[in-house]
């Protein structure tokens, strides 16, 4: 054969073997499709659930009806302050928010602030001397205010190095200047706001200027949602968010037995102790006092109290270690003026007898003395009039009801007529005349209950002997009386001027300048012709120039603090109650995540929230 053919038939040959191939059944293997991607796996907020029995009235930590440890929590870890107490309560500069702070003269005795170029709001706006500036102009001119007395001495505050540095000038030598401009809130969203001061921060802080804001405030689930602020400038938040959630104590002691609470921090009382007892060694319980004593604060420029042997009389009257026993056995007996029982230093200054201890015939006397005579039905007159008085509580604040039916239900069994109302606590501390609202017979959505869902308010058909009710005031600016009927219910929309008011009182600051801010009485200036005066309208010409040296002086003279004592349980402007306490409850998980404790009382529990991490079970 050829080589051409043998070529030939290799070729032919090839060609066969390929067509066979081809006509072959046998599949030809394909690559695998590829496999879908694992769905992302969610990734769950860290958060830590603090358990409380109250969301308070509003927001403003500098105003009397918005007292409470949620509004005290919100401040700490919301609000920028200049100054901050650090773990043994020593004031420090936060310079997160100013990098100096220091007296540069001493006529005019002036403070000079460098603000913290980064530092700014959660609404991208600085954080600067407007700021300054709103809250000394409100501090000086609100009424129901918190500490007032420090801004009553500055005179102007002046911006510089645009906004970012602020000159404080003050009318004389202010040692105490330190504790001023803390709890900053955000000017350029609230100065041209209608009741900005008030309403707008009834529903939470529209900007934040710290580790966390404010989410949502929801009242009819009990529920205070603060985040980690994305926009801090300093070192961000570790958990992802802190659930304020207002719970009972039935339903706080399940939430902490299945994981579902953290931490809690209600108020110390039978009821709670009850609730947490089957968890045994599974939560550990501190308590904590909190930094507000309970007052009774009399009304001195108005009606039958007016007269000071009235106030006496009524003190004399009262069990106060009573009234502490059925609406606080848990808090501290406070026999002072000055100090909170809780404080190093303090001591009873209560003289012997009334009104640190109840004394009938004392308070028959005093009456007798004032005009009054009791009838054979043991109800007190004067003249054809009968003694009737009226009680006023902030509808928003729980205790504060209970504390006014009590000391209402001791008046009664002692032949004075009470009524008692239970107006909006911003409207009670602000207003000279409030709406006579009877409290409600259930408590309100911001108290302690076992419920999600608010209960609903009823008025009651049967009430407290009839008192006086104000109307509009006349010309002369004497107010017009009409009654209250049988029935107690006063008429729609007829109001009144309390005579005695349940009131809050701030504790842990300068005592001095609380003081003066709790019982003073400042004179009119041309920058502040007519300033605000107390809710009680009390006045001391002789007292004031105690209160303004305890005011001014690097340390308060013993002396000086002893005759305001003395001068205060003489008059009687209010009358100390108790401090409340709080129960400090972690779960061991809470406990080792959180390190929650006391803190400071000027901040409290949730101070340094911003480092605590999330519980691991």
């Amino acid at each position: 054969m050829t080589g051409w053919a043998r070529s030939t038939l290799l070729v032919v040959g090839a060609c066969l073997l390929t067509l066979l191939a081809a006509c072959t059944d046998a599949p030809v293997a394909q690559p695998a499709p590829p496999q879908p991607a694992p769905p992302p796996t969610a990734v769950r907020a860290t958060e830590v659930v603090v358990g409380v029995d109250d969301l308070g009235a509003g927001f403003n930590p500098h105003l009397l009806a918005d007292r409470s440890p949620v509004t005290q929590a919100l401040a700490t870890l919301v609000l920028p302050s200049v100054f901050r107490p650090d773990a043994r309560g020593d004031l420090q500069l936060d310079r997160t928010v100013a990098t100096s702070a220091e007296v540069v003269s001493t006529s005019p005795f002036t403070v000079s602030y460098e603000l913290n170029v980064q530092a700014s709001w959660s609404s991208n706006s600085p954080i600067a001397a407007e700021d300054f500036v709103y809250l000394w102009q409100q501090m000086r001119t609100q009424p129901g205010t918190i500490d007032a007395e420090g801004y009553r001495h500055v005179t102007d505050v002046r911006s510089r190095a645009g906004g970012k540095a602020v000159d404080v000038v003050f009318d004389e030598p202010y040692p105490q200047w330190q504790h001023l401009f803390s709890g900053l809130l955000p000017a350029q969203i609230l100065k041209d706001a209608p009741g900005s001061w008030t309403g707008a921060l009834q529903g939470g802080l529209p900007a934040s200027g710290g580790p966390f804001r404010v989410a949502a405030v929801d009242r009819a689930r009990g529920e205070v949602t603060l985040v980690r602020n994305d926009l801090y400038w300093a070192t961000p938040a570790t958990l992802d968010q802190i659930v304020l959630r207002r719970l009972g104590p039935q339903t706080l002691a399940e939430g902490l037995r299945v994981g579902d609470v953290d931490v809690a921090m209600p108020t110390s009382g039978p009821e709670v102790t009850e609730a947490l007892a089957p968890l045994g060694g599974g939560v550990t319980t501190v308590p904590a006092p909190r930094a507000t004593v309970t007052d009774l604060a009399l009304r001195s420029d108005y009606g039958p109290l007016s007269d000071v042997r009235v106030r006496q009389a009524v003190g004399a009257l009262l069990d106060r270690e009573r009234i502490r026993a059925e609406v606080a056995p848990a808090a501290l007996p406070a026999d002072a003026f000055g100090l909170a029982p809780s404080q190093p230093g303090y001591a009873p200054t209560a003289p012997p007898g009334a009104p640190a201890r109840p004394d009938p015939a004392a308070a028959e006397r005093l009456l007798t003395e004032a005009g009054y005579s009791r009838g054979a039905d043991g109800a007190w007159t004067l003249g054809n009039t009968p003694l009737n008085l009226v009680i006023a509580a902030g509808a928003e604040r729980v205790t504060d009801v209970d504390v006014a039916e009590a000391v209402a239900e001791q008046l009664r069994a002692a032949g004075i007529g009470v009524q008692v109302v239970a107006p909006p606590a911003a409207d009670l501390f602000t207003q000279r005349a409030v709406v006579a609202t009877p409290p409600s017979t259930s408590a309100p959505p911001s108290s302690v209950s076992d419920s999600a869902t608010p209960a609903p308010v009823t008025v009651p058909t049967t009430g407290p002997s009839p008192a006086p009710v104000t109307g509009p005031s006349t010309a002369s600016g004497a107010p017009t009386t009409t009654s209250v009927p049988p029935s107690g219910t006063a008429a729609p929309n007829a109001t009144v001027r309390a005579d005695i008011l349940v009131q809050p009182r701030a504790v842990g600051g300068p005592l001095g300048p609380q003081l003066a801010s709790d019982h003073g009485c400042p004179d009119p200036t041309p920058s502040l012709p007519a300033p605000p005066a107390l809710p009680n309208g009390f006045c001391s010409t002789a007292l004031q120039p105690v209160l303004e040296s305890l005011a001014t002086a690097a340390v308060p003279d013993p002396e000086q603090l002893a005759t305001a004592e003395r001068v205060l349980w003489a008059q009687l402007p209010v009358l100390p109650l108790f401090q409340q306490v709080s129960l400090l409850v972690s779960t061991v998980p809470g406990a080792a995540a959180t390190g929650f404790g006391p803190g400071p009382l000027e901040t409290g529990p949730l101070t340094g929230a911003q480092r605590w991490s999330a519980p691991v079970s």
